[in-house]
């Protein structure tokens, strides 16, 4: 039941995007494929990668006010929680939106991997095509710009896949603060700061492991897609910084 959704939904379509991108790319490059696929993904979550990275700039800019209600109600957990609740609720902030947007993501990255691992390329199964896919004319290139084979492992596209990840969180979540706090500080800083520490540096270097033990067209997945999220956050965050101030001089 659930192998036969995941082909209708993610595998066959993957697969067979790959193989008519592979058709039109210059030398039937099957990692220009790969980007090209990638970019496509992206624009068609756009919306919700959009969403995702306003929110985490409001969440920036009401960070002073959270950190005020978690002093305020430090002995008071539940209550803690509603408030800031609340307050997302003031300012229409969805918190949650950027885990949706890594969720969404999972499935093609699964999908990706066993389209390589098991798809058979360079040769083509005809019978997975649509109807309105043609199969390439010519010998596939499974060699990305002649010398990072798609099937195999990559060192270049894992430590990409890494650094990648460093720049798109420090973006996407500011400066790391420094603490000033006592040692004696509460569990839940504690455990904020634990978490921070985790995603700047632990999550990059394991994205970078896993990239080099998984067939190369997954990493270079990542990397194009952080690439895109990159400039996204860069182009986003710039105007949201300008509305800020528009507003403020209003």
């Amino acid at each position: 039941m659930f192998s036969t959704i995941f082909h209708a939904a993610v595998y066959d379509p993957l697969y067979n995007g790959l193989v008519f991108l592979v058709d039109v790319v210059p030398g039937h490059d099957m990692g220009l494929a790969v980007v090209a696929l990638t970019i496509i993904v992206r624009i068609i979550f756009y919306p919700l990668s959009r969403q995702a990275v306003l929110t985490q700039e409001a969440m920036k800019r009401i960070a002073p006010e959270v950190e005020a209600l978690k002093e305020k109600y430090k002995e008071k957990k539940e209550e803690q929680a509603r408030e800031i609740f609340a307050l997302y609720k003031k300012y229409n902030i969805r918190p949650f939106s950027s885990v949706l947007l890594m969720l969404v993501q999972l499935p093609i990255l699964l999908g990706l991997y066993w389209v390589f691992a098991w798809g058979g390329f360079p040769e083509v199964d005809a019978s997975l095509l649509y109807s309105f896919v043609p199969s390439p004319v010519g010998v596939v290139d499974m060699n990305f710009l002649g010398f990072i084979p798609m099937d195999g492992h990559s060192v270049i596209l894992a430590i990409l896949a890494g650094v990648t990840q460093i720049i798109y969180t420090r973006l996407s979540m500011g400066p790391r603060k420094k603490h000033t706090k006592p040692m004696g500080d509460s569990f839940s800083s504690d455990m904020a700061r634990s978490f921070d520490i985790q995603m700047r540096y632990v999550f990059p270097i394991l994205i970078a492991v896993i990239s080099y033990t998984v067939v190369a067209a997954a990493p270079l997945y990542w990397v194009t897609s952080n690439s895109f999220l990159i400039m996204q956050e860069y182009i986003t965050g710039k105007r949201f910084t300008a509305a800020e101030k528009k507003e403020d001089n209003l």
